[in-house]
């Protein structure tokens, strides 16, 4: 089984997805925009036609990152209120930092990346795109 988390954004997918991209590296697979979904029941704008449909950003060996622009019929969504968290759990502290201060950049630490009260290494933070994410190496070294 794999989980992998699925994002919706207000139209700054594409920047989001980029610097996702900056951070954990690879190459986009599947990136679609509006434009290219042929859909006569509900056509988009100019404005929505080069919004990202779907896009997907493979992580580590098994994981995808994926999300899109949520169409203007579907309305805004309020990014503050995002309470849900993407955890990632990496073998050693230089990744987690690495990570985290990659991720971080930009966006509100709830908890800097520390030696946590339960033994591991550990950070909470919203990016500069009101995702939220927690950051974990178990392994001291």
């Amino acid at each position: 089984m794999k989980i992998n988390p699925y994002l919706h954004f207000n139209g700054n997918a594409e920047e989001a997805f980029t610097f996702y991209q900056s951070v954990f590296g690879g190459e986009f697979q599947n990136l679609s925009r509006y434009k290219d979904l042929p859909n006569p029941q509900h056509p988009f704008s100019e404005d929505e036609a080069d919004k990202i449909m779907h896009i997907a950003l493979p992580i580590g060996k098994h994981n995808m990152l994926m999300g899109n622009d949520t169409p203007n019929f579907m309305g805004k969504h309020n990014e503050q209120e995002t309470r849900s968290k993407i955890s990632i759990t990496v073998d050693h502290k230089e990744e987690a930092d690495r990570l985290f201060y990659g991720l971080s950049a930009g966006g509100q630490v709830e908890m800097p990346i520390a030696e946590s009260p339960w033994g591991s290494y550990f950070a909470m933070f919203r990016d500069r795109y009101g995702i939220e994410w927690m950051i974990e190496s178990k392994r001291k070294d």
